[in-house]
This record gives structure tokens, C-alpha cells and sequence, in this order.
């Protein structure tokens, strides 16, 4: 099992909830940090505002809707700039929009998942996305 640091781009507070605690029942002993709009998202990435001394994450789960940028604009910022492009994102979002999923991948996220409406396929979700991104694949160092 191995451990990393995820930055969960998300704003609604019972999605935050639910996914750290599904994130927290492995047996990895991931870093979870928090951003609630896409601007503070690009500050913790590219360690500005306030957010000098963070740690770069190895993965980002991030919302499409979001305040002050949404995820498209970071998704965009982050994979035009050579430091951090390689940050795999998986975008987890409520939009099944084929737009939103088309933009996504123009934009070179890693993945997309429409989030689930019913709670234990919620956590089934991100538990899939964890033993994926951190059992199952070899992650880029930062």
C-alpha cells in the first residue's frame, strides 16, 4: 500500500465529508488537503496566497463546479504548466454533461466520473479511484 497526498478541489461540505472518510477506511496513510474554489486550488498547487509552505499533491480530485474558477480553468492552468502538468486529475463531478466530459479530456484530465447520487456507490467510487490511482498505478514524483 502506498501512501500520497491527494488535493480534494471540492465545495460542497457533504461531498468533502464523505469522500475523506472513504479515503480514510484504506489501509494508506494518505494526506488529504482541501480546496473550496478553484482559485484557492491554483494557489495550494503553485504555492502562492498563503499557501508557500505547502506539499505538492501526487493527485487531484477535482470538481467541474466550482466558485471563482471553475474546474475547467484549473484543470486548464494546471496542465499548460510544466511543473505540475503531470499531476494526474480525476475530475469527480455532478455533471453528466457531454460537454463538461468532451472539455475534460480536451484538457487532459486523466479521468472523469459523473459522482454518484446514492451514497454507498459514492464511496464505492472514490474507493475505486484510490485502489486505481494509488494500489494500482505507478504515480509521477513531484
Amino acid at each position: 500500500m502506498k501512501s500520497a497526498h491527494i488535493l480534494l478541489v471540492e465545495d460542497n461540505e457533504g461531498d468533502v465529508f464523505l469522500t475523506k472518510e472513504a479515503l480514510n477506511e484504506s489501509e494508506n496513510s494518505n494526506t488529504v488537503s482541501v480546496a473550496r474554489d478553484g482559485q484557492e486550488a491554483l494557489d495550494f498547487i503553485f504555492k502562492t496566497n498563503g499557501f508557500e509552505e505547502k506539499t505538492t499533491p501526487d493527485l487531484i480530485i477535482l470538481d467541474v463546479n466550482l466558485p471563482k474558477k471553475n474546474g475547467h480553468e484549473v484543470l486548464y492552468e494546471l496542465k499548460n504548466h510544466d511543473c505540475y502538468k503531470q499531476i494526474p486529475v480525476i475530475i469527480l463531478s455532478t455533471s453528466s454533461s457531454q460537454k463538461d466530459i468532451d472539455l475534460s479530456y480536451q484538457n487532459y484530465a486523466n479521468c472523469y466520473i459523473t459522482k454518484p447520487i446514492v451514497v454507498s456507490d459514492f464511496i464505492k467510487a472514490i474507493s475505486s479511484i484510490q485502489q486505481f490511482w494509488l494500489d494500482t498505478a505507478t504515480l509521477p514524483v513531484n
